[in-house]
């Protein structure tokens, strides 16, 4: 089902300014028995990253009851939740009183395979980089055109995901998720001050390291000590997390970090 500003249809307006410059955002999410997963995470997240824009957020009621009426249908499904600047006139300058679209919509939940969380996935290093813009770093923008690029940069299904580099060469995180790596204090994690996006999963895990007192910094981090790692995990709010068993052909093995952060991103409500 898809909902266009609450009503039944795939319909979307040429002027939308989503559709002409990208200029929105989204939240995706699982949704299980009718139940958002984290959902005031995600508004919490969907609330700061309009703000950013100078976006008007819709209601969390109102996005809250579509968010169930396209659920209605599945057992379990992946809702992706879209808020755009609305229409305008033709060029760059935002209309002075947007009226925001909202596009909310499900799928059918995808089932990666099981050794995926338990025993690791490849992962490779994409050659497209990540652009450095400040402003709108962390934001989770419908301009994800690198991301487009640096996955079509495989095929091979064995590769689960590709790590995204920024322009002096740190590693951001994956095409679709934000890495958590294991050293000698604890559990480390990209800084984002720049570009990448700061997803809710990430968010959620910063916090229950805090609450347990568990050292997790945030920190540039070079290819050479990712590639160097005791473990790397990957996290989003579809998949969870997932330990790193291969990167660029260097083995890994998911020890007691990943185990704790896939503990972390599991946690129904934190």
């Amino acid at each position: 089902m898809i909902l266009v500003n609450g009503a039944a249809t795939d319909l979307l307006a040429v002027t939308d300014r989503g559709l002409a410059y990208g200029d929105g955002v989204f939240r995706t999410f699982p949704v299980i028995g009718g139940r958002a997963q984290h959902w005031r995470f995600q508004f919490r997240k969907l609330r700061e990253d309009c703000a950013a824009l100078a976006l008007p957020c819709p209601e969390e009621t109102v996005l809250a009851d579509e968010v169930t009426r396209v659920a209605a249908a599945h057992a379990e499904c992946i809702v992706k939740v879209i808020v755009t600047r609305g229409s305008g006139e033709r060029g760059y300058a935002p209309p002075p009183n947007p009226v925001p679209t909202r596009v909310v919509t499900a799928a059918p939940r995808v089932r990666h395979p099981e050794e995926f969380a338990r025993g690791g996935v490849r992962v490779r290093v994409c050659s497209t980089r990540l652009a450095s813009q400040p402003r709108l770093a962390g934001v989770k923008h419908l301009n994800r055109l690198e991301n487009v690029l640096a996955r079509s940069e495989w095929s091979d299904p064995a590769v689960a995901e590709g790590l995204m580099l920024d322009s002096e060469g740190n590693v951001i995180g994956g095409t679709m998720t934000n890495l958590f790596m294991v050293d000698e204090i604890g559990l480390v994690t990209p800084d984002l001050s720049k570009c990448g996006v700061a997803g809710v999963t990430r968010g959620r895990v910063l916090a229950a390291a805090a609450r347990q007192a568990v050292s997790c910094r945030i920190e540039p981090l070079s290819l050479d000590r990712v590639l160097g790692a005791r473990e790397l995990i990957l996290v989003n709010s579809v998949i969870g997390a997932w330990p790193v068993r291969e990167i660029e052909g260097r083995p890994l093995r998911p020890g007691p970090g990943s185990a704790r952060v896939q503990a972390w991103a599991d946690q129904e409500d934190d």
